[in-house]
């Protein structure tokens, strides 16, 4: 029997894009048409953006809880949270916790570790970029990590929040990245980190000019593999 997994939403596109990557890669692990039971519940992306813009990172840790507390009540045994920004509250969340948790960014640090990356770009809301959610988990796998600079990250900021969240994808925003990502290649990075949950839907691996790494479905392939025991 698996793991009941209970998603933390708060943006609704990386949410959905986390959903539909542990339904359609577990049958390869479950059998056809199979996944683990799973559950979602988010507050509005506004009333999160109320407390994040003013650096109130309890209280959105108090909201994680409250949605985590709604998926324990009704049966959910693991938690995740397909968005990276908001983890600048973990360490409040997992304390009062009904319910153990992955962290998106240690599942991108461990993957980039057995990859053999030295140093990382991170590209994500200017909240995350400047965050300490990934220089502080990369440096624990010995990785260095790298960020734009200010208008680059407010450029950044401004397509995820008025496209990106909204499920607007943008040819000239998708250029864009992969000009800012090139940038990163020019300063020794040798992989990207797409810590944006939304990211994913707009920059190619296929044109990127660095090895992604995709936080969101990271996320999820680490939560469908405990989910089923670790296979």
């Amino acid at each position: 029997m698996s793991e009941h997994i209970g998603i933390v939403a708060c943006s609704a596109e990386g949410a959905a894009l986390c959903y539909r990557t542990i339904c359609a890669e577990a049958a390869a692990l479950m059998g056809e048409h199979m996944h683990p039971e799973i559950s979602t519940h988010t507050f509005p992306l506004g009333q999160y953006m109320v407390h994040i813009r003013s650096g109130a990172w309890e209280q959105v840790a108090e909201m994680m809880l409250a949605s985590v507390n709604k998926l324990a009540s009704i049966g959910a045994t693991l938690a995740i949270c397909p968005d990276n920004t908001i983890h600048q509250a973990f360490p409040f969340v997992v304390r009062k916790s009904p319910i153990p948790w992955l962290h998106i960014a240690e599942c991108v640090a461990e993957v980039a570790q057995q990859s053999g990356y030295a140093k990382v770009g991170v590209l994500g809301t200017k909240y995350l970029m400047t965050g300490p959610v990934y220089p502080d988990t990369l440096a624990r796998y010995e990785i260095e990590s790298a960020i734009p600079d200010e208008p680059t990250r407010e450029r950044i900021d401004t397509i995820i929040f008025s496209e990106l969240v909204n499920g607007v994808f943008r040819e000239e925003s998708r250029r864009y990245f992969n000009e800012v990502i090139g940038g990163l290649k020019d300063r020794g990075c040798d992989a990207v980190v797409l810590g944006c949950t939304e990211i994913p839907l707009i920059v190619d691996p296929a044109d990127c000019p660095l090895a992604t790494l995709d936080s969101t479905r990271l996320l999820a392939r680490a939560a469908l593999r405990a989910a089923v025991g670790g296979k």
